[in-house]
C-alpha cells in the first residue's frame, strides 16, 4: 500500500470538538478500509496566508492537521469525496509519499531488513 500525508485546514471552532470529530471521522474511514493510520499531527489555529471560501463562507482563520497512513488507491478517492462534501473542511491535499519503503527512507540511506547503511557504504 502506498504511503501518503494529509495537510488539511478546517473552519476555526471556539470548541475543540468539531475539529476532534473530523479528525476521527478521517482516520476511522482509512481504518476501516485496510489502512494504517501512521500519525496525526495538530499545527493550531493560524491566520490563512489569504482569504478563502468554501461552502458559502469566508475563512481568514483556520485550524490546520495533518495525518500519515497507508492506503489503497481506491480508499483515497473515497477519502476526497468525503473531505470534499464535509462544511467544516476549507482546504485539503494529500500527498505520496512512496510506495515501498525504500522510496521513504531518509535520503542517504537504504533501508533493507531493518538495517542501516550508511552514504559512504553506497558509493563503493
Amino acid at each position: 500500500m502506498p504511503f501518503y500525508q494529509m495537510l488539511c485546514i478546517t473552519t476555526h471552532y471556539k470548541e475543540y470538538k468539531h475539529i476532534k470529530e473530523l479528525v476521527r471521522q478521517t482516520a476511522t474511514h482509512v481504518m476501516n478500509a485496510g489502512g494504517v493510520v501512521r500519525n496525526i499531527n495538530s499545527w493550531g489555529t493560524l491566520t490563512l496566508p489569504q482569504r478563502m471560501r468554501r461552502h458559502g463562507e469566508i475563512h481568514s482563520t483556520g485550524d490546520y492537521w495533518t495525518m500519515h497512513f497507508d492506503t489503497a488507491p481506491r480508499t483515497l478517492r473515497s477519502l476526497n469525496s468525503i473531505m470534499r462534501r464535509d462544511p467544516r473542511v476549507i482546504r485539503w491535499t494529500v500527498l505520496k509519499l512512496g510506495a515501498k519503503v525504500e522510496d521513504i527512507a531518509k535520503e542517504g540511506q537504504k533501508a533493507q531488513k531493518g538495517v542501516s547503511v550508511e552514504a559512504s557504504d553506497l558509493v563503493n
